[in-house]
């Protein structure tokens, strides 16, 4: 059996200079602006909707308690297919199921950019999920096949990773001025007129990838278990965010969540050609680059969430106030991003990973220090320099999950490194982010949050420190 992916050959058009020189011919920035663009319009689309909601609801007759499935219906399918979809990009083509990703969420937000009713609204938002699932891990495994491992790979994953963290704090800002000046459909119109930006330059500039020879066949118990077992997590903790862990459904989902996902793990250790290599799993950079992940944006995501009201609720900031507070903070992560690759290039991403990780906790620690009745300048200065860290511990704990890994299992690899961002995203407020408002003051609930999420960073990083001590395989 031999599986080609066609990396070799795909990339040496674009790499013209030694793989140990960061710069990047003309090519090859050309192929990492497409690349980036795709993985920016799906970061955006995480947030460009969040403060048209209320307006969005009283347009289309959506009531504030299924509001939330303006957000749900996206989260679901671009969580829960990742996995899925990268090992599908592995054995079937990257390039064409990229494009395909492309095509599908283009018209998807088109959909929603013309919805008439609630049902094709959440129509499309669902149908936008899936293509993000499809482009963010097929992006991802594009990006890491066409730049090799070392300085190149580090600069294409800094500024990935930058563009990222640019998308949701830019995605905040935008979706309020759009939503105010043109409407909330105008937010949707933008995210399908970027996919056909990126889907009319996509075709002549991407290497194309390509199996040869005898193709295992597609895991499908793994894949119907674990996909299954992650849009039940996803669920539960989406809905919980919204309704609290009160309900019956959210545990009753969540417990058949972690049922699929442990009959996952068993189906993969007898599986022939399983959809998850459990070694791979097994491995330190896998494992603990993960677990750095997971935590770097699930406890973020907290911070931003639990900032936004303090800000708003606690010093009576206006939405405008707020957005520029992480204006900043999205500028600083831009300064970040040009300085991580240099950083992870002097010290290695596994070092930089576990720096990065007690910074993001020390400085969220310093949120410590706000006020009642002051405290917007504070605010603005430790989740800025708290953002700059979880910038740098999101490109190293990508480069040290991808680092070794076999070309042919890149889409596993970045898809795992993509599940994780999504899961973390999801995971982070219905986990720490509703103690804030269940406490008999916001402003203490806020202090409470930010000390548990300092004190699970911190704690993240000296695990990680241990985990990744020892260089293995």
């Amino acid at each position: 059996m031999a599986i080609d992916t066609h990396t070799a050959a795909a990339t040496a058009p674009v790499l013209t200079q030694d793989p140990e020189d960061n710069r990047l011919s003309g090519r090859a920035k050309l192929v990492l602006f497409v690349l980036c663009a795709a993985q920016f319009m799906v970061a955006l689309d995480f947030s460009v909707l969040n403060v048209a909601l209320p307006v969005l609801g009283d347009d289309l007759g959506l009531s504030t308690s299924t509001l939330q499935w303006a957000v749900t219906a996206f989260a679901l399918p671009s969580g829960g297919f990742l996995l899925l979809f990268g090992r599908i990009a592995d054995l079937f083509g990257r390039r064409k199921l990229f494009l395909t990703g492309l095509a599908l969420f283009g018209a998807a937000s088109l959909l929603a950019t013309l919805a008439w009713d609630p049902a094709s609204f959440l129509t499309g938002r669902a149908l936008q999920g899936l293509g993000a699932a499809v482009i963010v891990p097929t992006g991802m495994s594009l990006l890491t096949t066409t730049f090799p491992e070392g300085p190149q790979r580090d600069r294409a994953l800094g500024i990935s990773g930058t563009l990222l963290s640019l998308g949701f704090t830019v995605g905040m800002v935008l979706g309020g001025v759009m939503t105010d000046t043109l409407g909330w459909r105008s937010t949707m119109g933008l995210l399908a007129v970027a996919a056909v930006i990126v889907l009319v330059l996509a075709p002549g500039l991407l290497p194309e990838s390509r199996t040869t020879g005898e193709r295992p066949r597609l895991d499908v118990p793994g894949a119907v278990t674990v996909t299954g077992g992650l849009l039940a997590v996803i669920y539960a903790l989406s809905t919980a965010a919204q309704r609290g862990f009160g309900g019956v459904d959210v545990w009753g989902t969540l417990v058949v969540g972690l049922a699929l996902l442990a009959a996952f793990v068993a189906v993969e250790s007898r599986a022939a050609a399983p959809l998850v290599s459990l070694p791979m799993l097994k491995r330190r950079t896998v494992a603990w680059g993960n677990l750095a992940g997971l935590v770097t944006f699930s406890m973020m995501s907290t911070v931003v969430f639990v900032l936004t009201l303090y800000l708003q609720e606690v010093l009576g900031l206006s939405s405008f106030q707020t957005g520029l507070v992480f204006g900043v903070q999205g500028v600083l992560s831009a300064v970040a991003g040009t300085l991580a690759p240099k950083v992870i290039g002097r010290f290695g991403a596994r070092r930089t990973l576990v720096f990065s990780l007690l910074g993001q906790g020390l400085f969220i620690a310093a949120l410590l220090g706000i006020g009642s009745g002051s405290g917007a300048l504070l605010a603005t200065a430790a989740v800025s320099l708290a953002s700059m860290f979880h910038l740098g511990a999101i490109i190293s704990y990508g480069l040290t999950v991808t680092s070794g890994v076999p070309d042919e299992e890149q889409g596993l690899a970045t898809g795992l490194v993509t599940t994780t961002q999504q899961v973390g995203i999801t995971i982070g407020i219905p986990l720490l982010g509703v103690l804030a408002t269940t406490q008999n003051s916001l402003f203490h609930g806020v202090r409470t949050v930010l000390l548990i999420d300092a004190v699970i960073v911190v704690a993240a990083a000296a695990l990680v420190a241990v985990g990744l001590g020892r260089r293995t395989a």
